[in-house]
């Protein structure tokens, strides 16, 4: 069946029940079921390199089930249980995607950014109480390892760390060079609690059948972080029935065995862990990652087309910051098998959906999800109308409803009425989204609906649009950023004695941070100092601010609390204006305004403009504009 609007959504949701489907209740056993479907069917490809005639390793589905198998056993060889947790701290590689399935069979995998800094791994590490840790050997151009160590020392429950080598990946004469380059782990001497192992040379003593039944039911298996690059990040967990459900979604809407799906997203995020992997072990279809980085990998965007004629993809997986990234080369090789780009993280500014469409041909899907959530919640139908800047239609069996705050407690809004996204679906875990058990109160409404923290509506034709946030993160290119702690940072200068971080708008990133201060009467500092002083105190580099404005006053509420959707109407008429002077266009915001229905929206006076010029210059950013009145 197509997915082509409501009326789709809701004939595949009248078939049955979702409890009432006949579907795995592990893991474990949709892969099996799919390798006993498509034994020699391409499951997964991988470059190191990101030419379009590198060398690329690929495994058949009964080839990665055999080592999803050893790698399950040797997790439990090493004392991995239902309840223990594997991690990885890894980028993209073949062995990244057998940990995280092998992981989540033998116990609860953990994905972690191995952006982050030693102490916040280390935080996560402790909180999951991780066993063992599957991590990179030493090698150049890279710090993975170096961290991990690091965070490793202050770990104590971790028992083991298996070391991944990428160097297997080469050819010489490189693969020569690596083992005289390679940097030294100095730290690794110094973990007394932790055995240091190959880990494929661990993998290859395993057998390549399951040593021990899977368990067969529905449990906790997956822990993934959220909340943030600074500060210590929270963990979300997730049942088999969350992913499956994901799963499904792939296999019922888009994707079948004969597809190939490029995905160069990071495998500790939700996105490419539920929404790829796991439509793709669903389905059958083959997946295909570029470089242990992605999208952030050498000379990707540049082979971007070319990889995309190599593997014959019919489905690219994509954010926006990419596709801007994209549009900045030309379209230079044959893309005729792609369908569809399918875009989330953030919302697509529609100059640059319409850029996308138009030099590729190909048609942009945008959906929403969040890690709170499992991840699917919504998408504009591949073969229906897409309401640009919309998140669309509801998944089946995903409901959805904006709620507000009332003295008489939390009320349903009327159509188009702005309030809080709030979800109910086979991927929400109940009254049990995070292990901290205090950080699940007043999270849902009537123990059912997760209260995203998202601000939006729902319009007459049941699409779901967000309009801004009710929690206060900054999202930069997809990753979460907590504004407390770039807040915490700049307080410590002893001139500032207010501080509020924000999203400003930016035409690649979708929001940048930037912070606006108040200082000590009296006291004396440039934003070029405050600057240095950040880059000291505020230690992730994607939340340094990149603009610092210094007020007499800041906006403050009645108890003294700094009024952000101020700052935010500031930061969104000095950015806009400053696009509009550099390209040249006369006009110029003058105010910024909440509508009830799209949120904040900037007033523009003409001054002579040309609409198309100012379209094509605003049309990059997301907030909405429109001519004072």
């Amino acid at each position: 069946m197509t997915f082509a609007g409501m009326e789709d959504r809701l004939a595949i949701e009248n078939e049955m029940p979702w409890e009432a489907r006949d579907l795995p209740k592990t893991l474990y056993r949709l892969l099996a079921g799919t390798a006993h479907k498509f034994p020699d069917n391409r499951a997964v490809s991988y470059q190191l390199l990101s030419g379009p005639t590198d060398r690329a390793e690929t495994l058949t589905w009964a080839q990665l089930l055999e080592k999803v198998n050893q790698a399950s056993n040797l997790f439990r060889s090493l004392g991995v249980r239902e309840g223990d947790v594997v991690a990885y701290i890894l980028p993209n590689c073949t062995e990244t995607l057998i940990t995280m399935l092998a992981g989540a069979t033998a116990g609860i995998v953990n994905p972690i950014n191995p952006l982050l800094e030693p102490e916040q791994i280390a935080s996560i590490l402790r909180e999951t109480g991780a066993k063992v840790v599957v991590t990179l050997k030493p090698f150049p151009k890279t710090d993975v390892a170096q961290k991990v160590a690091e965070a490793v020392r202050h770990a104590p429950h971790v028992d083991t760390v298996l070391e991944v080598d990428l160097n297997r990946y080469l050819t010489p004469p490189k693969s020569w060079i690596v083992p005289l380059v390679r940097p030294k782990l100095e730290g690794k001497s110094l973990i007394a609690h932790a055995d240091y192992k190959d880990f494929n040379k661990e993998l290859a003593r395993q057998p390549k059948t399951l040593s021990f039944d899977d368990g067969g039911k529905d449990r906790v298996a997956f822990y993934f972080h959220t909340g943030g690059t600074t500060g210590m990040p929270k963990v979300a967990q997730h049942k088999y029935s969350g992913a499956i459900y994901n799963g499904w979604l792939g296999h019922r809407m888009l994707f079948t065995e004969n597809d190939n799906i490029m995905c160069p997203l990071p495998l500790f995020h939700v996105f490419a862990c539920h929404v790829i992997v796991m439509a793709s072990v669903a389905s059958g279809a083959h997946v295909v990652f570029p470089t242990p980085a992605g999208y952030r990998g050498d000379g990707v965007f540049d082979n971007f087309w070319k990889l995309i004629e190599r593997w014959k993809i019919s489905f690219i997986i994509t954010v926006p910051t990419a596709v801007s990234a994209l549009m900045q080369r030309q379209v230079d090789a044959d893309i005729s098998t792609v369908k569809t780009a399918f875009s989330g993280s953030a919302p697509m500014p529609l100059e640059l959906f319409k850029r996308f469409e138009s030099a590729s041909g190909v048609t942009i899907v945008e959906g929403y999800g969040l890690t709170e959530a499992t991840c699917l919640v919504s998408c504009n139908p591949p073969e229906g109308e897409k309401k640009v800047g919309s998140i669309g239609i509801p998944f089946p069996y995903t409901d959805v409803k904006i709620m507000r705050g009332t003295a008489d407690g939390p009320q349903e809004c009327a159509v188009d009425e702005i309030g809080e996204i709030c979800i109910s679906n086979p991927g929400v875990y109940a009254g049990h989204t995070y292990t901290e058990a205090e950080k699940n109160a007043d999270l849902f409404y009537d123990d059912k609906y997760l209260r995203t923290g998202d601000l939006g509506r729902i319009d007459q034709d049941g699409y779901l649009w967000i309009t801004g946030r009710a929690k206060d993160l900054i999202i930069r290119g997809g990753h979460n950023i907590d504004p407390g702690e770039i807040e915490e940072a700049i307080l410590t200068h002893e001139a500032v004695s207010f501080a509020g971080a924000i999203g400003q708008p930016d035409a690649y990133a979708g929001e940048m941070p930037c912070i606006y201060v108040e200082l000590v009467e009296g006291a004396a500092v440039s934003a070029d100092e405050l600057m240095e002083h950040c880059k000291v105190h505020v230690h992730e580099r994607a939340a340094r601010p990149k603009f610092i404005g210094i007020l007499d006053e800041l906006p403050k509420t009645a108890v003294g609390k700094v009024f952000k959707p101020d700052l935010r109407k500031m930061a969104i008429t000095r950015v806009y204006n400053a696009a509009l002077e550099e390209a040249g266009v006369q006009a110029r915001v003058v105010s910024v305004i909440d509508d009830k229905t799209r949120g904040l929206v900037a007033e523009l006076r003409r001054h002579g403009a040309d609409e198309a010029d100012v379209a094509h210059v605003l049309g990059n950013f997301t907030r909405p504009w429109e001519w004072e009145k």
